[in-house]
């Protein structure tokens, strides 16, 4: 959104809490969402200047102008003005309709409900209404609308819980503190509005709305300057006829004009023939063609709409074209730019499988021991005698459930750590359930798989963590908390068991924790290793997990001087890294866990299909690198396969420049001479040799760039290196990214490399990017409506993506060329017939046709048939759209319809000009007819001609049409008999009659249209135009068959369906071990929690830890030993509530 130049230069914010009057002095901006384009007063003249922006409706205008002027004008001005009127009618229509549709969207969130503290009372009051200095009072699971202050919570010390899945789609809980001195001002979460409306930094960061128009618009657009340049050179080629003409030959007969001599100039009549042609010839490009390509683009929008194979029922969403402008560009994408949580991942992590002392829990196998895939008849391990257990938690694998009853102390172990190892806080809600609050989602997965397993978490103090385990409840007292962050990737426990033994639980990356083994792991961390290896290549989520007995005498000397450390003043962060460092060491390995972060149904053969269809995926998302990259495993968009991953990392330019050119040596070899970066972009040849390149580079690569490493490749110097390397790469990440740092990526490829577009998101910091992209998806899921807001295009889930691409948009693509190649061929064929004439008539600009044959040749006899053909025709089915990917390339090469594939249509339609003119001219030439009179008078040429146009241009679209329909077999053959029907009418006596100036040519298609003559004539014309497209498409087909040639003969062939192929992705093995770490956790916790400020005050348990409650009479674990192995139990599905 625009802000004033004041507000860009605001530097600090003068308010007053709940003081309307005293606000309003600094002209704050309201809280009024805006994402429609127009309002009832901008409407018109904003929507008339993007209008006339196109060519064609500039030269219609300035044609209109000319055809008032009646000294030259041959034809009537409501021939142009009518079909004028009508396009930018039609045109602002759908713009408006488009538009209402955006203010309907944020009505929605405008009209939202708040309270308002206004006149010392809470108030209801719209959010659109909210002002800077309103103090709000907020529910548990309210929306948020505007930029906050918090001032007080009902949590204890003032603390709040946010989720921001709006904003980045993450379900993660963040928190949030309360001002000191407001924080005890009451129980109820209040806060203070302190940025509005265009002032948030969610509109600060959504882009401005920019005016999209498709390559083939401004095509378009070039072309019309191209036929208008044609034009021009007809027109005076002619206009210097007239004038030689009137010099030679028109002094000769002027007397019987009765003009007086010397009255009329052969310069000056030469001078109003050159106009007087250009209005004639102006019919090439008709305004029809502009209202024809909007229809056909608004029947591809209502395709999509309508298409159930895009309707996710799961929500009751189907997919939505919410422009009408784009979708041939649909068909011409090159670069995807995705967001990566709650696009590609439903952000949702699942406990899949865990190494315990070197045994693999969670495959499945057969009788013979082979590991098999999980199916829908598999039965899940029962939990139904865990009163605690998760309803929603499935486990397959039954030899960990044995494990537990058998006691292994590794296993009970190993499930304790999870549950003691964390910073879930958890509650109980009203039906006295156990809910987990966790500020990462792979601790929840882990944890809730320990409470499944009978290792559940209760509660914990700053000083205790409860846990029940099988059935007891046992309280560790907590002694110290090593915090994770991102140097450490790793976090650590320091507790008291009942028993006095003090133990430090360790989880983190696996290369981090390794090094950390105590040397008598060896075997097993082999082991462990090659089972990480193979769950890193499932693209599975890892941690390593390990805990070391500590001394009391060692702990309690170590305790001492962290205290110290905490207290000091000079290097207090270096020094408690180093005594962290110093306990976390001489570990036991216990195994590791794998969590799947749960990608989006059909994210992996949408990844696939696209890359088969030369489509390059980049990720950019504000994720971790190591949760990045495993996501990008997960999606087979990096394999093991790959021959190279370069990771840019460095901190400065210099340093960014220095690895950008060792990944270029890597990539291309010593002996090429690599720019220095110096040059941006100042010569075209560049992206010319980048192109021949890309060709030659053998191998797959891929290029992983940290945000900070962007923030220095942007800049000018660098920027030609990174766009240079990462388009020779299959697949680029780039992690940590901010909104502007999307929006600056897109913008990067969409400037320097001249390709199509596409960005797709599903939160509010994904909309910069899908403004700038030449075609913006939103995912319409849970996470908020800004992206959808802001897109071009929506749909439920990523996996759609592959069928608006391949399928609707090759579809439109194809549809679109098809639908242009043929409107100007036709109009040329009709329009240049004047041309011919004119050597015949004096160059007088007199037509060839009647005027009326003129003003319905393309509004009547010849619109609905190419309708058609836009609007249904297909040359494979869906089917084969999704199988066979490569048919997508024509579309990315602009290969059907470009500015040669335009000047075969034009020479295409002056050969079929120069037969339908010449043909019947020659026929006609010294003729009789079968009553002996003669046939070569004007009217009957006219009638000939014009109904040999008529057939000549359906037999052609015939040809053309690949996918026959109903409604092509009514419009084609009912556009031939609606021809000779109004033809018969308008030559009748009846009608001239009633018009006799208007109908001139009356009895004239009766008297023509007997003559057998005349019938061959129109055949030989007929026959002319069109068999040597025949024979050369024949020859094409025969001898240099397309894919889409081959698979449409095919399809002929088969009456039935081909049966489709399974793509189901194969498991991975990585031949070489890699860090499946990625851990979506923040740095702090473990000081709140020890701090207790997040822990409500109420009956805690003994804080010694000592004691060990027996909870019931019989542990579960002993109901589970009595239980039968086939009993089934099912559970109504819990659905968590987050705060």
């Amino acid at each position: 959104m625009f802000c004033s130049e004041k507000k860009l230069l605001e530097v600090e914010r003068k308010v007053k809490a709940n003081d309307r009057e005293y606000n309003e002095k600094f002209q704050y901006a309201d809280n009024r969402i805006h994402t429609s384009k127009y309002n009832i007063l901008t409407f018109l003249p904003i929507n008339l200047f993007e209008q006339f922006q196109r060519v064609a409706n500039a030269y219609f205008l300035f044609l209109l102008i000319l055809q008032l002027i009646p000294e030259i004008s041959s034809l009537t001005w409501f021939t142009t003005i009518v079909p004028l009127v009508l396009v930018i009618t039609m045109t602002a229509v759908k713009d408006a309709t488009d538009d209402c549709f955006r203010h309907k969207s944020d009505n929605q969130v405008n009209n939202r409900q708040s309270e308002v503290l206004i006149d010392g009372k809470l108030q209801n009051e719209k959010w659109m209404n909210v002002k800077v200095g309103d103090i709000i009072k907020l529910e548990n699971n309210q929306f948020v609308a505007a930029d906050l202050l918090l001032l007080s919570s009902s949590e204890p010390h003032g603390l709040c819980y946010i989720e921001t899945a709006e904003l980045d789609g993450e379900t993660n809980l963040k928190v949030r503190h309360a001002l000191a001195v407001t924080s005890e001002l009451g129980a109820d979460i209040s806060r203070l509005a302190k940025f509005d409306g265009p002032d948030t930094k969610l509109m600060q960061n959504s882009g401005k709305t920019k005016f999209k128009r498709t390559s083939i618009d401004r095509l378009m657009n070039t072309l019309v300057l191209w036929i208008f340049g044609f034009l021009v050179c007809l027109g005076i080629i002619l206009a210097i006829g007239n004038s030689i003409w009137e010099k030679q030959v028109g002094d000769q007969f002027r007397s019987f004009l009765f003009w007086k001599e010397g009255e009329k100039n052969s310069v000056f009549s030469g001078f109003l023939t050159f106009w007087s042609y250009i209005i004639i010839l102006n019919t090439v490009v008709p305004i029809s063609l502009y209202v024809s390509v909007e229809v056909i683009r608004l029947g591809h929008s209502y395709f999509i709409n309508w298409d159930r194979k895009m309707y996710y029922s799961g929500k009751a969403t189907p997919a939505e074209a919410r422009t009408t402008t784009l979708n041939e560009e649909l068909g011409q994408i090159e670069y995807v730019f995705s967001d990566k949580t709650g696009t590609l991942t439903q952000n949702i992590m699942t406990f899949k499988k865990c190494s315990i002392n070197g045994r693999i829990y969670g495959e499945v196998q057969d009788d013979l021991g082979q590991k098999t895939d999980i199916t829908k008849k598999k039965e899940p391990v029962d939990f139904s005698v865990n009163s605690q257990a998760e309803r929603t938690f499935q486990f397959f694998d039954h030899n960990l459930m044995e494990a537990i009853k058998l006691g292994d102390p590794k296993v009970h172990e190993f499930l304790r750590l999870l549950a003691l190892c964390h910073t879930v806080m958890s509650e109980e809600n009203s039906a006295g359930q156990l809910i987990y609050q966790v500020q990462s989602p792979d601790e929840g997965a882990l944890v809730t798989a320990a409470r499944n397993f009978g290792f559940t978490f209760k509660s914990r103090t700053p000083e205790t963590i409860t846990i029940e385990e099988l059935g007891t409840l046992v309280t560790y007292q907590l002694l110290a908390f090593l915090d994770f962050n991102n140097i450490r990737k790793r976090m650590s426990v320091i507790v008291r068991n009942p028993k006095g033994q003090i133990k430090l639980y360790s989880k983190g990356a696996d290369t981090i924790l390794f090094e950390k083994l105590h040397p008598s792991n060896e075997d097993l961390l082999t082991l462990t290793s090659d089972h990480l290896s193979e769950f890193a290549g499932e693209g599975l989520r890892t941690l390593a997990i390990a805990y070391r007995d500590l001394d009391d005498k060692y702990f309690k000397e170590w305790h001492k001087m962290l205290e110290d450390a905490n207290t000091a003043t000079d290097e207090r962060d270096e020094r408690i890294a180093g005594l962290y460092e110093e306990i976390e060491r001489d570990l036991m390995l216990l195994g590791a866990t794998a969590v799947e972060d749960k990608l989006q149904e059909g994210v992996i053969e949408t990844v696939t299909s696209l890359s088969l269809a030369n489509i390059k995926i980049w990720v950019l998302t504000g994720d971790k690198q190591e949760t990045a990259i495993n996501i990008g495993y997960a999606c087979n968009m990096l394999t093991d396969d790959m021959n190279d991953v370069f990771i840019i990392a460095g901190n400065t330019a210099a340093e960014v420049r220095e690895e950008l050119r060792k990944a270029k040596e890597n990539l291309f070899g010593q002996n090429r001479s690599f720019s220095n970066g110096r040059v941006v972009f100042e010569k075209k040849q560049q992206l010319e040799l980048a192109s021949v390149v890309e060709e030659t580079i053998t191998g797959d690569y891929a290029l992983v760039i940290n945000g900070h490493s962007l923030a220095h490749a942007l800049e000018s110097d660098v920027k030609n290196d990174l766009l240079e390397l990462a388009c020779m790469c299959k697949t680029v990440v780039c992690c940590r990214v901010t909104p502007l740092q999307k929006a600056q990526v897109v913008e990067l490829v969409k400037k320097y490399r001249n390709a199509v577009t596409l960005a797709i998101g599903d939160g509010a910091n994904d909309v910069s990017m899908i403004k700038c992209a030449h075609i913006g998806v939103g995912i319409s899921g849970q996470e908020g409506l800004q992206a959808v807001l802001a897109s071009d295009y929506s749909f439920a889930q990523f996996r759609y993506l592959q069928r608006l691409l391949l399928v609707h948009g090759r579809w439109s693509y194809f549809r679109m060329c098809k639908f242009l190649c043929y409107f100007f061929y036709k109009n040329f064929a009709f329009t240049l017939v004047h041309f011919w004439f004119g050597f015949f008539c004096g160059f007088s600009a007199q037509t060839v046709y009647d005027q009326w044959f003129i003003t319905l040749f393309n509004i009547v006899y010849t619109s609905l048939p190419v309708l058609a053909m836009g609007i249904f025709d297909q040359d494979v089915n869906d089917q084969n759209s999704m199988d066979y990917p490569q048919l997508y390339q024509p579309g990315q090469l602009n290969l059907l319809f470009n500015k040669r594939k335009f000047l075969i249509c034009m020479a295409h339609g002056i050969y079929t000009s120069l037969a339908l003119f010449f043909i019947p001219y020659g026929a006609f030439y010294n003729a009789a007819g079968e009553d002996g009179q003669h046939l070569a008078d004007y009217q009957s040429f006219a009638v000939t001609m014009a109904t040999s146009l008529v057939i000549v241009v359906s037999v052609q679209i015939a040809l053309d049409t690949s996918y026959w329909t109903v409604v092509n077999h009514v419009f084609i053959w009912g556009s031939i008999a609606t021809y000779f029907s109004i033809l018969f009418t308008m030559h009748s006596n009846g009608i001239f009659a009633i018009f006799p100036n208007q109908f001139p040519f009356v009895g004239n298609a009766r008297h023509s249209l007997t003559q057998k003559c005349i019938w061959l004539v129109i055949l030989l014309t007929t026959v002319a135009s069109v068999m040597p497209v025949v024979a050369f498409r024949f020859l094409k087909v025969d001898l240099f068959p397309t894919l889409s040639d081959q698979l449409r003969q095919r399809q002929k062939a088969q009456k039935k369906a081909r049966p489709l192929h399974s793509r189901r992705p194969q498991t991975r093995r990585s031949s070489s071990r890699r860090s499946g770490y990625a851990f979506a956790h923040q740095e702090g916790y473990g000081e709140l929690i020890t701090s207790g400020k997040n822990m409500r005050a109420k009956n805690l348990p003994p804080t010694s830890g000592l004691e060990k409650t027996l909870y019931n009479s019989t542990s579960w674990i002993e109901n589970l030993c009595k239980k039968t192995t086939d009993t089934v139990s099912s559970f109504s599905q819990d659905k968590t509530v987050k705060l």
